[in-house]
């Protein structure tokens, strides 16, 4: 199953959870009516004074239901899922961190992030939860968070956190992290009728049938526990094993990941959560976090088995006598293992080419079908010179650092660029700004879109004022004069949605489907664009060459325009279906390996594009590297 397929079945299961809903309020809403019926002695009244009685109570029961879990999920919707983690008693992880346990979960995130092809999300740790555990929430890519216990940080070496982290990042790029989130918010509606029974109870008065009425929904709210218990196991046991499946392409090892599930299983704590309100996101956790009659998630035996075939269940009394004199330490099997982040690995020249095939592009996204993903993603943050890294993960020196990637190379623009640098952030950001522009022109091409995502967490890091301030200056130096290369306009785009997201938890575009016609020629004017800013050859076949990909049989001109037109594209495309996407992202690799290679500069304004629809491409520069002349 492919990314695309992927989405198509998140779709499938968003639409099972809201009928699962439904018929779970409407069970409720007949339970209530039954015991009312019988408690308030109706079967002697009029039936017209009995329908009215049942119907406003069914009424006001749907109306409760629905109110409440519009409320908790606009709460969600406020703060992200920073503010799941941090409902948890969740720390922020700060980009800078010197603690080793903490800087070294920062760097596999990090890592993961730039293997997956997706922004870096927030990172939390529970510290008051001695199991291992871990959980991704988010309503989108660019406001998400992964959280873990202290446990885990404890408990796991290098290799067993890549597996876990490996496995959250599969929810985050397969859109489970949004279902998840919003089922917080459903199952609330449900079990906040116990909440308002309880209210309803506490009023006294004589003749007064609302304790009454609260007693009911007191008993119905319990009943709505065990209704969401149910629909929480049938959204989310299956996939469980898919973003484990995920987390072994990501790692490329399953090792890791078995070994986190037999800690699970041997260690007393497992992946047991201490605080209750934890049960809110039990079918977002890692581990089964609690036992109850409805698992979330498959049994761990299963789970390593599918992983491991020759694993025998009986190895969990030995781990557990083992570790009962000396529990395991993550830190110190690193380095008994010799785990140490992996280092620097060679880059492909600026200048060199490699060849593409569609196939092979559509089959990498959303997921990692080469060598290690997270040892490639290492190597690039290895690759980054240090102080360009500090400055990127360190909150005083990062806004300039992100508008210097932003500054174009042509003179004049970057001339206006640093002019509306200057009268929102002032002269000295202006500066600064222009500085680290020239530092990061000789920047190799694959390491701006990794600064980008490394900045970006820090960045969404700033008061609500300040984003607002950030994102209007990042569209006002897309726009500059208009005269920006398709790579310098589609970086700013790109940061410009992931910082909109972050800060309203949605998507800037609408998201609707737009009119065939509409499609066909976003679909043309993308292509145009790509072709024109490809290497040595016609455009104009190239272009015909993809289109034919896309939208067969539409005889659509080549008609060049530049990179600032696709303002109106990304709405339509990024509103598209899974298939429909698959066929897009073919017709851009067409596109651009025409000529039968891609530069690195092409197969980074590539995944800048996929990354702009939602679609995320790993990095592809460590295939083999055919030296061209530039």
């Amino acid at each position: 199953m492919n990314f695309f397929q992927r989405q198509q079945d998140v779709r499938k299961s968003s639409r099972r959870l809201v009928v699962l809903f439904v018929v779970a309020v409407l069970t409720l809403v007949v339970v209530v009516d039954l015991i009312a019926f019988f408690l308030l002695g109706l079967s002697e009244q009029p039936t017209t004074a009995i329908l009215d009685i049942m119907i406003g109570l069914s009424l006001f029961l749907i109306v409760a239901i629905g109110l409440t879990s519009l409320f908790r999920m606009l709460a969600l919707k406020r703060g992200g899922g920073g503010k799941v983690a941090q409902s948890l008693g969740g720390l922020f992880v700060p980009a800078d961190t010197a603690d080793p346990r903490l800087r070294r979960l920062r760097n596999v995130v990090e890592e993961m992030a730039i293997a997956s092809g997706t922004p870096v999300p927030e990172v939390y740790v529970l510290p008051h939860e001695p199991g291992i555990n871990a959980f991704a929430a988010g309503f989108t890519p660019a406001d998400a968070a992964v959280a873990v216990t202290h446990g885990a940080l404890e408990r796991l070496n290098r290799d067993e956190l890549q597996g876990v982290i490996a496995h959250e990042f599969s929810h985050v790029v397969n859109g489970d992290m949004r279902l998840n989130i919003r089922l917080m918010g459903v199952l609330f509606g449900i079990l906040g009728l116990a909440v308002i029974g309880r209210i309803l109870m506490s009023i006294r008065g004589e003749r007064n049938p609302l304790p009454l009425i609260g007693l009911v929904l007191l008993v119905v709210g319990y009943i709505g526990v065990f209704f969401g218990r149910l629909i929480k196991a049938a959204v989310s046991r299956q996939r469980e094993y898919l973003a484990d499946a995920s987390a072994v392409q990501y790692t490329r090892q399953t090792e890791g990941l078995v070994g986190a599930l037999k800690k699970i299983g041997g260690l007393p704590e497992g992946a047991k959560l201490r605080d209750k309100r934890s049960e809110d996101v039990s079918h977002m956790l890692f581990g089964e976090g609690f036992a109850n009659w409805f698992a979330t998630h498959p049994p761990i035996e299963q789970r390593i088995r599918t992983l491991d075939p020759a694993f025998d269940p009986a190895q969990f009394a030995q781990l557990t006598s083992a570790w009962q004199a000396r529990p395991p330490d993550g830190m110190r099997e690193d380095e008994a293992l010799g785990l140490a982040p992996p280092g620097e690995g060679p880059l492909p020249p600026p200048n060199a080419a490699m060849p593409v095939q569609a196939a092979h592009v559509v089959a990498s996204i959303g997921t990692v079908s080469q060598q290690a993903a997270h040892q490639r993603a290492g190597s690039i943050i290895a690759a980054i010179p240090a102080p360009l890294l500090d400055r990127a993960r360190h909150p005083d020196t990062v806004l300039p650092l992100v508008l210097g990637l932003l500054m174009a190379q042509d003179p004049h623009a970057r001339a206006t660029q640093q002019a509306i640098v200057a009268s929102r952030f002032g002269p000295s950001v202006a500066d600064a700004a222009t500085q680290d522009a020239q530092t990061l022109a000789s920047l190799h091409p694959v390491l701006r879109l990794p600064i980008a995502e490394l900045a970006f967490p820090v960045l969404r890091r700033r008061p609500r004022p300040q984003q607002d301030a950030v994102l209007a200056c990042i569209h006002a130096l897309a726009q500059a004069d208009g005269v920006l290369t398709l790579r310098e306009y589609c970086l700013s785009r790109l940061l410009h949605r992931e910082l909109y997201e972050s800060v309203h938890h949605t998507s800037p575009w609408a998201g609707r489907r737009a009119p065939r016609q509409a499609v066909d020629q976003a679909v043309a004017t993308l292509l145009a664009v790509l072709a024109a800013a490809g290497g040595p050859g016609e455009p104009e076949d190239a272009y015909r060459a993809g289109l034919a990909q896309v939208v067969p049989g539409q005889p659509l001109p080549f008609t060049p325009v530049p990179p600032v037109m696709l303002e109106n594209v990304w709405p339509v495309l990024d509103g598209l279906g899974g298939p429909e996407k698959e066929h897009l992202v073919t017709g851009m690799v067409t596109v651009i390996g025409h000529d039968d290679v891609a530069t690195v500069s092409e197969i980074e304004l590539l995944r800048t594009v996929c990354a702009l629809i939602h679609c995320p491409l790993p990095p592809l520069a460590d295939a083999r590297p055919e030296q061209v002349t530039p």
